[in-house]
């Protein structure tokens, strides 16, 4: 009866063992080089375990690939998209995008401990939505969507017991996802107190990081998608041969008009055909936007935590602030006045820590053609960002000086009204 057990169950011990040991094992034993198709189809795949994870990232980091860090306007694939423009005219830097809808500034904290070497000393474009700034913050839901235990491990063991890490723990201790690994949890609990970890909680930490580590070199290009490479590929073929604005700004407005055929707002007309026309033509969302707020919302302190990280690591950012379709936010009662304030509040957060490099879009709203739908970048939209993105990133540029405020974790500044900026301004 034994050896008839051991039959049985013996080639499943044995695999496990195996995989045990594969999973522990140091260094590259029994990984697959990522290859240079691997990196492209991930930079502008929007894939969930590419932004969790950091094998792939890492690869393409060694080369030209630039961190274009946001949301969901990645997936708005126009020719004149960040990433088509970069394939097309072969320029000396790739985007790789990291976002897709739901992602935010929390996130991307967390994205950003498993690039350090990457961001250290060196460049990133950053898209700041107002759209994240609502009253409660971020989504719960989808902070867990694309919630990294790899990525918070890597950070904890980095911890310096700092404002920036002490915030951090208490806004992971409030979110779902962060809490389902009980160790895992104490270990935040005292770096939200500004304890040092313990021994055993170090050693857990460490083993935790390398099984996390195999796990994401094995499974992170599993089934990577390539549908996005194929729209790069598509827009690439309607520029023109040679790179000039003029044409360009033509192309743009063409492809604008003809896609915007349907509707009064500039809309593209699939967009909104799937989402929009039946709610417009019944009048239900007319005026539903007007009680909207993006002046006072605990993201700004979220925020904080990714200008936190760049200065840590002396990352020079271009920030891009995207405006609001203004014929969209005139019907729905979203106010221009708000808009304006968030933007100017959102400047002083940069500006006055060192990050002066702010492309503010936020004015350009009623241009046509310049929005894909009601709030992403489109044709000439993408367009006026390059103007700032391509002279960033491919001229030398001056070493940043940050100087960081942790005022800026505060509930005060989280709420502060923009009319009060200037006497905040005066007082710190």
């Amino acid at each position: 009866m034994g050896k008839r057990l051991l039959q049985i169950l013996g080639p499943v011990l044995l695999a496990g063992i195996l995989v045990l040991v594969v999973l522990f094992s140091p260094g590259n034993f029994g990984l697959k080089h990522v290859g240079a198709g691997t990196e492209k189809r991930a930079a502008v795949s929007l894939s969930a375990n590419v932004l969790k994870g950091e094998h792939i990232k890492q690869a393409a980091f060694q080369g030209n690939y630039v961190p274009f860090m946001g949301s969901s306007e990645w997936s708005r694939f126009e020719p004149t998209h960040p990433a088509v423009l970069a394939q097309k005219y072969h320029r000396n830097y790739r985007p790789f995008l990291l976002g897709a809808r739901g992602t935010q500034s929390l996130t991307q904290f967390l994205v950003m401990q498993n690039l350090q070497g990457t961001l250290k000393n060196g460049r990133a474009v950053f898209v700041i939505s107002p759209q994240w700034f609502v009253k409660d913050g971020m989504r719960p839901d989808a902070f867990a969507f694309y919630y990294s235990q790899l990525q918070t491990v890597e950070w904890l063991l980095k911890d310096r017991h700092s404002a920036m890490d002490r915030y951090a723990a208490q806004r992971l201790l409030r979110l779902p996802g962060a809490k389902s690994d009980q160790l895992l949890k104490a270990a935040l609990h005292r770096t939200a107190t500004g304890r040092a970890l313990t021994a055993h909680q170090l050693f857990y930490l460490k083993l935790k990081r390398q099984l996390l580590t195999r796990e994401d070199q094995f499974f992170s290009s599993v089934n990577l998608p390539s549908l996005n490479s194929a729209h790069v590929a598509q827009q690439a073929a309607l520029l023109p041969r040679h790179e000039s604005y003029r044409a360009l700004d033509r192309l743009s407005v063409r492809l604008g008009r003809e896609q915007t055929s349907n509707n009064r707002f500039g809309i593209r007309n699939q967009f909104y055909n799937q989402g929009l026309k039946k709610p417009v033509q019944q009048g239900k969302l007319r005026g539903f936007q007007r009680d909207l707020d993006y002046t006072r919302s605990p993201e700004f302190a979220d925020f904080q935590l990714v200008l936190d990280q760049f200065a840590r690591l002396h990352t020079n950012v271009l920030f891009v602030i995207p405006p609001v379709n203004a014929k969209w936010a005139r019907y729905t009662g979203l106010s221009t006045t708000m808009l304006r304030q968030f933007a100017r509040k959102i400047r002083y957060q940069l500006q006055s820590q060192g990050f002066t490099h702010v492309c503010d879009l936020s004015r350009q709203g009623n241009v046509p053609y310049f929005m894909a739908d009601t709030i992403h970048l489109g044709w000439r939209g993408w367009l006026a960002m390059d103007q700032r993105v391509k002279p960033f990133l491919t001229q030398p540029q001056a070493r940043p000086h940050y100087q960081l405020n942790d005022q800026f974790y505060t509930k005060t500044w989280q709420q502060l009204p923009p009319t009060r900026l200037t006497q905040y301004a005066t007082q710190h």
